[in-house]
């Protein structure tokens, strides 16, 4: 009877591991690393004078593959495309800037922080916005799917100023719109502003706006806990490296900001 009762569990336990994702043993036996990036939010992701990926991200993506042995592959997505492709398998990994909500983790897991960001507005140099109230009756644009755009829209709201909302696929399109003065303002997060002032003569930085502190995190598989820890390993090596503060220096300036969070154990 004992002899029965464990070859029934020993194939019960060798079933249950059936299907199961490990996309750390895939990544390794595939010999490819496949993370998503935004490439039109610069400076974390973008594409050089060469048209190569570039940036914050690009770069994690990079030290992500040299820590497994393996190539990197990236795969350019838009901000609504960050989550499908992880659903879908078409990712590995994301490193895009994804603000770590509760709802967005019913879908996806999530590591610890990588980055922090808070939400700032570039604004036609014509608008005449210095200020948060500035931006009552105006024009405003985000990227579809963002943060900055579910953030805004509770406020449009509030103002009953949705139809003065503009949703563009991609911040490229965003900031191209303030620029060309189809929209008054463009919101997006504090390390983008510096490039895109930068870019166009008739855009300025703008207001801070008034939500929370973005919490950001790398993206995989829900169900992929060995994935999601090796992950987690990851992220705090990059900072006990000192390479996040290396590429935080290199791309955004300044010292990186401090990833732990007050009252939490990380």
């Amino acid at each position: 009877m004992f002899k029965k009762f464990a070859a029934v569990a020993a194939f019960m336990a060798a079933s249950a591991t059936v299907g199961v994702a490990d996309t750390l043993d895939d990544v390794v036996d595939r010999g490819t690393l496949r993370c998503g990036v935004v490439l039109d939010f610069p400076p974390i992701g973008y594409r050089d004078a060469n048209n190569e990926p570039a940036g914050f991200d690009v770069e994690y993506c990079n030290d992500l593959a040299a820590a497994l042995e393996v190539d990197a592959e990236v795969l350019p997505v838009t901000w609504a495309e960050r989550l499908p492709v992880i659903v879908t398998g078409r990712a590995d990994v994301v490193f895009g800037a994804t603000s770590d909500s509760l709802a967005r983790a019913r879908t996806v897991g999530f590591t610890i922080p990588y980055a922090i960001y808070y939400a700032q507005g570039v604004v036609n140099a014509d608008s005449g916005i210095s200020s948060f109230e500035d931006i009552r009756g105006k024009r405003v644009a985000a990227a579809i799917g963002t943060v900055p755009e579910q953030e805004w829209l509770k406020i449009a709201a509030e103002w009953g100023e949705e139809n003065l909302y503009q949703g563009y696929q991609s911040e490229n399109e965003v900031f191209l719109a303030v620029a060309q003065g189809k929209a008054d303002i463009g919101i997006t997060t504090n390390t983008a502003v510096l490039p895109i002032t930068q870019q166009y003569d008739s855009v300025l930085a703008g207001p801070r706006m008034p939500w929370t502190t973005d919490y950001t995190s790398v993206v995989g598989k829900r169900e992929d806990v060995t994935w999601l820890n090796y992950l987690n390993l990851f992220v705090t090596h990059q900072v006990r490296s000192g390479r996040y503060g290396e590429l935080w220096g290199k791309y955004v300036g300044g010292d990186a900001p401090e990833l732990r969070i007050p009252g939490v154990m990380y």
